[in-house]
């Protein structure tokens, strides 16, 4: 499942409840930041495992995602490796270790 800007993006992961969302951070309307924190204020959506997918590759970037409830932050271009390390090492609903 899809969404094209925030608010279409936290309602879709409330509707599917998907295990992991991979959150642009960049998108219009609200960005990936104000979606994660949207995402973990709602306790009935706390087990869902959000990806910040974004150009940004500082380590104040990658701090600024983990503090708004990213579990993980990738860069673009996705790298289908880590991805598929992250997917891969999936325990009890949540990932093992900073990719």
């Amino acid at each position: 499942a899809t969404a094209s800007n925030g608010r279409d993006a936290i309602r879709l992961m409330a509707e599917v409840r998907p295990e992991v969302a991979i959150v642009d951070v960049g998108m219009p309307d609200v960005d990936g930041f104000d979606v994660a924190r949207a995402v973990r204020a709602d306790g009935t959506l706390a087990d869902i495992t959000l990806v910040a997918l974004t150009g940004y590759a500082a380590e104040s970037d990658k701090s600024r995602a983990l503090a708004a409830g990213f579990d993980y932050h990738l860069t673009k271009p996705l790298s289908l490796e880590k991805l598929q390390y992250i997917l891969a090492n999936r325990t009890e609903g949540k990932l093992g270790g900073l990719v």
